[in-house]
């Protein structure tokens, strides 16, 4: 894991980087979101930066995006565009790094590496940038150099705005490989790197999927007003749950829990099985923001909300929430700077929506302590990709926030198991924190509505 780095572990990146440079980067995909997305960061350190796509209209599409997106010249003059039938073998086999950013099919992208394995050199990088398919599977039966020299380099969207990432090693790659690409990645690209273990969906999507779809399974029971409202803002989120399953697009949501639902029998497994009212409303062609709605969407200057029980929508001006007058109160605490009388508010207050809401953030704290040592080394890694790329309150913050026995109880009270991390937490000497990082202000996360 690295954030603002000391002085020593800087110097150290930047002697690795002297001895080992990166060129030219081939994207692939680059007319999807993440794809130019990327392109986009790889042209503020990297003198050439070509864009593929199945077409070259495509590829166009994509750069003409990335200039919309972060509104430099600079990735005009540094980018080409191509296509894969005409350019992948010649612009691959001149490349330093290859980014696969391809859609979320194990067997599209595997395809497509069948094409770089025999065009690629044998010291070039090949990185993809999945949500959380295994690193493993993807190079399962390629050659010892592709297997060496391949990494998961995992962007969240959108990565010149989001600056959490994970790095993620196969069993092959090549330890000083995984270095340089933190290191280059740190030092150049800006990024808050994470290494994680080839874990279904890494460290933020699984610990952060867990959540959203408990979201989307509450959505199913009452309003994704009152889902979203219940686990909004106050709980630690600049975006609620909902509304970021809109964002993300309901069928990359199902690509990350179908995964882990499948690839992982943990502790919160039930959390983690999409609803059926989901898979049943993307068959009609609901997939969030990018069909036009999905828990809600516009209707002029008219918000709606899906109702799941029908798949129809209905005003949010006529939907009735009941007294949640403690939010209010929570937000205008944290609006002074007061984080823990905030907590404690949260903690303490009455009426079984408030018990929902910390039942979901119990549950999100210990979902995270439990994946420690399995997803990351420590929880410092979940805590920094956690804040660094969902923009969430890191568990530990949470933690440190209400106090770890507050925490405890908190989990109990959901009837949840504790784990033994956070038990020991509490047994500790009071007023030692979980989370240190100087450089991390963690007001920010602490949100006044």
């Amino acid at each position: 894991m690295s954030g603002n780095p000391p002085n020593s572990q800087a110097d150290r990146w930047a002697a690795i980087l002297k001895d080992r440079s990166i060129e030219h980067v081939v994207v692939l995909g680059a007319n999807g979101t993440m794809g130019y997305g990327s392109a986009a960061l790889f042209t503020t350190a990297v003198p050439k930066v070509t864009l593929l796509a199945r077409t070259r209209d495509k590829a166009e599409e994509g750069l003409a995006a990335a200039i919309k997106q972060v509104r430099s010249p600079t990735v005009a003059s540094r980018t080409e565009v191509g296509d894969y039938d005409t350019d992948l073998e010649r612009v691959v086999g001149e490349a330093d790094l290859v980014f696969e950013a391809l859609t979320e099919d194990l067997e599209i992208k595997r395809t497509i590496f069948d094409r770089v394995e025999k065009a690629r050199r044998d010291d070039s990088i090949v990185a993809t940038v999945t949500s959380g398919l295994s690193i493993n599977q993807l190079c399962e039966g390629r050659s010892e150099s592709f297997r060496k020299h391949f990494m998961g380099l995992h962007f969240f969207n959108p990565p010149n705005v989001i600056v959490g990432t994970e790095l993620i090693p196969g069993n092959d790659t090549d330890p000083q490989l995984v270095d340089f690409i933190e290191a280059f990645s740190t030092l150049r690209l800006g990024r808050v790197m994470v290494r994680t273990a080839d874990t279904p969906a890494f460290a933020g999507n699984r610990v952060g999927f867990k959540v959203l779809n408990e979201a989307a399974q509450l959505a199913e029971q009452m309003s994704p007003t009152l889902v979203d409202r219940l686990v909004g803002p106050y709980t630690g989120r600049a975006m609620t749950p909902l509304a970021t399953i809109d964002l993300v697009g309901w069928d990359i949501h199902r690509a990350i829990v179908d995964n882990v639902y499948e690839n992982s029998k943990d502790e919160a497994h039930s959390t983690l099985k999409l609803p059926h009212y989901m898979d049943k409303l993307m068959a009609s062609g609901v997939m969030g923001n990018k069909s036009g709605g999905g828990f809600f969407k516009k209707a002029g200057d008219d918000r709606l909300v899906l109702d799941p029980s029908t798949g129809q929508y209905v005003s949010a001006a006529d939907i009735k929430l009941p007294n949640l007058d403690y939010i209010g109160e929570v937000a205008h605490l944290y609006s002074m700077g007061r984080y823990a009388e905030g907590m404690a508010k949260f903690l303490a207050a009455e009426g079984d929506e408030a018990a929902l809401a910390r039942k979901v953030i119990a549950g999100y704290v210990a979902y995270a302590f439990e994946r420690a040592g399995e997803v990351t080394e420590t929880i410092t890694g979940i805590d920094m990709i956690m804040g660094a790329g969902f923009n969430w309150a890191p568990p530990s913050v949470l933690v440190d926030t209400m106090g770890a026995q507050a925490a405890v109880s908190m989990i109990e009270e959901a009837e949840l198991s504790v784990p033994s991390l956070l038990s020991e937490a509490a047994g500790s000497k009071e007023g030692e924190l979980l989370f240190n990082d100087d450089s991390v202000n963690i007001g920010k996360f602490f949100v006044a509505s």
